[in-house]
């Protein structure tokens, strides 16, 4: 049954109701609200109704044809009863609710005395706006568990604009009730744009959520930046900038998404430096994610060390501050965590943390020693568990030992550990043949003066990167030329030189030139100097650090240079 009005009648269907909306609204107790029959659906019975108008609006209050669709709407709703309540919630007639709510906002002026707090002429007001923007939300919700993502969306945007209508300055000073439905609007709307695949929309939403002033409370603010720079990382979105109207002269305008992710996750940090926030490893995760795409891992470094000791476990920091410091090539520094972390009284078998120390030792001559160690502990740690690691462990370790042959005074010294490393690159191959160990397997080879093997190698490896990887044509060129294959070495690098970006080509250009010369034809060998000069010129000019005019100079020989510059 409908809402009783005073005089005991019977308020006719949403369809004769909604004709005049502007009609005086039926006066409906609170304590007293209209009996349902649990036959009718989207409707409730007399106990809970009752309850529900108790709770929601002040004593002697009357409701009118929406509030109480509202509050049946809503009792559904808590039930379960999703299309139910979905059925009472369409007969609710928002704009008319909205205007009913301007115009009570403009009528009552507050007296100068004789009132008290509680009765602020504007609560009575935000109770019955509170109300219908409550079912409206609910009916988004109901929609958006129904699959009905863009209907949601709709609604959700409704509930916000309507808002904003009533409260022209946005929702500085609204009642608590209002507050969390609007705090809950705000998050629902680009989450639902987004299950509706609107990510241009839903980018728009998530930046209006934070140019309004809507009140949010620092946790609902937290949420949403935070959902807002995975977005932006990882939602494949058409990034566009902010418009030009919400940016403020003088501040930061990111260029692109991920610059807009980590001024996000920026804010976010901060509010926990403040203690403002609670920590959130994932607010890390997504800034680590954002700096590495940038090729920033010294920021990485720098807000990984601010971190209070016993956010992250001493080794785990210490790792990731090695990788940081690795990627910034301070191979020595990182070496150092690495060294604190491996130590006896830490994690001495932290398998990743020996593979890092090994790869950082198998780069530097002096540092070969001590990479055998970890290699080797890497491999005893992997041996039962993963044959993948156990490969990379062999790999590494044939690299320090290929290092370490090259030190040695000893011929006999050098010839033993040149077997061994060529054993371990065999062992390793034998559990993945993986294309950059081929390559280092080719250049052991070479440096033995094993030709044949190296060409074969240096073949597999073009082959398995698909010809993409300059560093295999220069190998394959240059054991062509040992062979005095010239010919077929410059077509060798030909080929690299057309399948290379023009960036990076300057050592493909070099061995050319070299071949000219080789072939006793100088002036084609001026013209390869002359295209490299002029690469590395052009990279000297886009970065402003690249190499000086006298070490450009000691890429050409002393025969070339007084020709070469006499033409350019």
């Amino acid at each position: 049954m409908a809402p009783e009005s005073e005089d005991g009648g019977e308020v006719g269907p949403a369809e004769t109701a909604a004709e005049d909306s502007s009609s005086p609204p039926v006066a409906v107790q609170a304590e007293e609200p209209a009996a349902a029959t649990e036959a009718e659906p989207g409707k409730a019975s007399d106990g809970s109704a009752q309850d529900a108008g108790s709770s929601s609006l002040p004593e002697g209050l009357s409701l009118n044809y929406e509030e109480a669709r509202a509050l049946l709407g809503r009792l559904e709703f808590q039930k379960g009863n999703v299309e139910a309540a979905l059925c009472v919630f369409d007969g609710i007639d928002l704009q008319a609710a909205i205007q009913q709510f301007q115009s009570s906002l403009s009528d009552k002026t507050p007296s100068k005395k004789g009132r008290p707090k509680s009765e602020s002429p504007r609560s009575g007001t935000q109770n019955a706006a509170s109300l219908v923007l409550e079912a409206i939300y609910l009916k988004s919700l109901s929609l958006q568990k129904l699959g009905k993502s863009t209907e949601a969306a709709h609604q959700c945007k409704s509930v916000l604009d309507s808002v904003e209508s009533i409260f022209q300055n946005g929702a500085p000073d609204i009642e608590q009730k209002l507050q969390e439905t609007v705090n809950k609007s705000v998050e629902l709307l680009p989450e639902a744009w987004k299950q509706a695949g609107s990510y241009q929309e839903a980018l728009s939403c998530y930046r209006r959520a934070f140019l309004i002033q809507w009140n949010l409370d620092e946790e609902c603010c937290t949420r949403i930046q935070k959902r807002f720079a995975a977005f932006l990382l990882y939602g494949s979105v058409e990034w566009s900038p902010p418009s030009s109207a919400s940016q403020i002269e003088g501040s930061f305008v990111p260029k692109n998404n991920v610059e807009e992710a980590i001024l996000l996750l920026m804010i976010l940090l901060r509010k926990w430096y403040q203690g403002k926030t609670h920590w959130d490893p994932s607010v890390m995760e997504h800034l680590t994610y954002a700096l590495s795409l940038c090729g920033q891992p010294s920021i990485i470094a720098k807000h990984i060390e601010e971190v209070l000791p016993g956010i992250y476990p001493r080794t785990e920091r210490w790792y990731t501050l090695a990788l940081c410091y690795y990627a910034t090539g301070q191979k020595e520094a990182a070496l150092n965590f690495l060294r604190k972390s491996l130590n006896k009284h830490e994690n001495p078998n932290d398998i990743m943390a020996l593979l890092l120390a090994a790869k950082i030792c198998s780069e530097e001559c002096h540092l070969a020693s001590e990479g055998v160690e970890y290699a080797r502990r890497a491999i005893i740690t992997a041996e039962s568990s993963d044959a993948h690691l156990k490969s990379v462990g062999l790999h590494f370790l044939g690299s320090c030992l290929g290092k370490k042959s090259k030190i040695v005074s000893s011929d006999y010294q050098r010839s033993l550990l040149q077997t061994e490393t060529l054993k371990s690159f065999t062992e390793s191959i034998a559990l993945d043949r993986n294309p950059d160990l081929i390559f280092d397997m080719g250049v052991q080879y070479a440096e033995q003066r094993n030709m044949h093997a190296s060409l074969r190698c240096a073949k597999e490896f073009i082959d398995a990167t698909g010809g993409s990887v300059s560093k295999g044509w220069r190998l394959l060129a240059l054991v062509l030329s040992a062979q005095q294959r010239y010919s077929e070495a410059e077509v060798a690098i030909d080929a690299a030189l057309d399948e290379t970006a023009k960036w990076d080509q300057g050592s493909l250009l070099r061995i050319k030139a070299k071949l000219k010369v080789a072939q006793s034809s100088p002036m084609e060998a001026v013209e390869a100097y002359r295209a490299l000069l002029a690469l590395v010129q052009a990279q000297k000019n886009s970065s402003g650090s690249c190499k000086t005019d006298a070490e450009v100079c000691c890429l050409v020989p002393n025969q070339y240079k007084e020709v070469l510059f006499r033409l350019v």
